[in-house]
């Protein structure tokens, strides 16, 4: 029985295991967002929290004590800098381990652990819209071209509709042109006829 024994041993000796979540705790502050197995997560989370409790003291005596744990100088300062005011008002919960399903190679449950605000995905949406808008800009080109063979083409439709609209007022116009050219042959016809009568009562 385990009764009063704290924490996993991750079937690693005690060097072994601090050296592993030592790096792990660094991963976790520098990416903000980590994929590991579902044990070590549970136990990475409480270093987690104590690192950013640390940085939220803000003291030389808290960053040394940091320092002890995170060997990378420039992680430190994010620690203190920029991680630790996000949850000044924020007393613990500082990080959250989500299960992401099985490993493909020996099945271990995995998780991932991040830090509450984690910003990254926004990111990649904000990227992702931004690609569409630029889609979406080449494409007006090519609907403003269809838009406008679109408009030729009903100009076109409307003008033989008029054409049609039209052709039989012009064939009554022509037709009642020859009409009126038939009736003065006609009149002339008549009227030459007349005058030979004339021509010949007079003989």
């Amino acid at each position: 029985m385990r009764h009063r024994k704290a924490g996993r041993k991750l079937s690693r000796t005690s060097s072994h295991r601090l050296a592993m979540f030592r790096n792990l705790v660094t991963s976790v502050l520098l990416h903000e967002r980590v994929m590991t197995t579902d044990a070590k997560a549970k136990e990475i989370r409480r270093w987690v929290d104590w690192m950013i409790t640390l940085g939220k003291r803000g003291d030389l005596a808290a960053r040394r004590q940091a320092l002890k744990v995170i060997r990378d100088k420039n992680v430190v300062h994010k620690l203190f800098a920029d991680l630790a005011p996000r949850y000044q008002d924020v007393n613990g919960g500082y990080s959250r381990v989500i299960k992401i399903g099985y490993r493909r190679g020996d099945g271990a449950p995995m998780s991932m652990i991040e830090l509450v605000d984690f910003t990254g995905v926004e990111k990649k949406r904000r990227r992702k819209k931004k690609k569409k808008e630029k889609v979406k800009a080449e494409a007006a080109p090519v609907e403003e071209q269809k838009a406008h063979v679109e408009e030729e083409e009903t100009g076109e439709a409307e003008q033989k509709v008029e054409e049609e609209v039209a052709e039989p007022e012009v064939k009554e116009a022509q037709v009642a042109a020859e009409s009126g050219e038939v009736g003065e042959e006609k009149e002339v016809e008549t009227t030459s006829s007349d005058s030979e009568e004339e021509q010949k009562k007079e003989e």
